[in-house]
């Protein structure tokens, strides 16, 4: 079947990644599993052969319904949803996903993981993706680096990312223009900040216009503190933690009970 570029299509073709894959998502009987993009059903079936409890794969290409249909019917563990990864109602899923597992169309990297980040708050907490190498390079990304910028500075007030291993272009039908690596995200604190529209409005008007100061992006927006000197990829998490929390206090000022 002819890869259609408008949905980002590569499909992954290489078993010695596939194992890759499945050996560091560690899975077990009690974890249910959300797949981005499921293709022709390579990586769906080897996770579902993992003995998970339950997998949610969500695919928008009605081409692969008759093998992925096919697939639903072999496994009853499977649920296959038809729709945009992006605009997908994952509130719905039934049970509720603790891991993601997917090898995502890299033209909805940055959308689609800052939605699914929103929804550590129900427990899903863990996820594994196929990224373009210059994508993950940015969520990585250090302060005082080029490749810093805002969905890179949520997930490390969130958790940790681990780039697992650079993935060859040679892995993948058709063969992209762009390199790939395997990264890991693991969540473990401040899971709300995700769902908080300060916090995001913040960081977006902070890198909105990057050669200038934050004095100037975060103008009538927040209280940039002792760092207005300072551009957006400059600062380390507590600084950006320090502007949203002074931010968050002037929208909400504490009430102080009288004596």
């Amino acid at each position: 079947m002819r890869a259609l570029k408008r949905y980002g299509q590569n499909f992954l073709v290489d078993r010695n990644i596939l194992g890759c894959i499945i050996r560091r998502a560690e899975l077990s009987p009690d974890d249910v599993i959300l797949e981005i993009g499921a293709g022709h059903g390579v990586l769906t079936r080897a996770i579902l052969q993992e003995g998970v409890k339950h997998v949610h794969s969500v695919e928008i290409d009605e081409r692969l319904r008759p093998e992925l249909e096919a697939l639903e019917n072999e496994y009853s563990a499977l649920n296959v949803h038809w729709g945009d990864a992006v605009r997908f109602d994952y509130d719905e899923l039934r049970p509720f996903p603790n891991k993601v597992v997917a090898n995502i169309p890299y033209n909805i990297t940055t959308p689609l993981i800052s939605e699914l980040l929103k929804f550590s708050v129900k427990g899903l907490r863990y996820h594994l993706y196929m990224l373009q190498k210059e994508a993950a390079a940015r969520i990585a990304a250090r302060p005082d680096t080029k490749e810093r910028y805002p969905l890179g500075v949520t997930i490390e007030a969130m958790g940790r990312v681990v780039i697992v291993r650079q993935v060859p272009r040679e892995c993948f039908r058709p063969v992209p223009n762009v390199n790939s690596v395997l990264a890991e995200i693991s969540l473990d604190r401040n899971f709300k900040i995700a769902c908080d529209d300060l916090w995001s409005k913040i960081l977006h008007e902070g890198f909105r216009h990057r050669r200038k100061t934050l004095a100037n992006n975060l103008k009538g927006i927040a209280d940039v503190l002792n760092y207005g000197g300072k551009r957006a990829e400059d600062l380390t998490l507590n600084q950006w933690l320090e502007i949203y929390g002074a931010a968050r206090e002037k929208e909400n000022p504490p009430v102080h009970q009288g004596a």
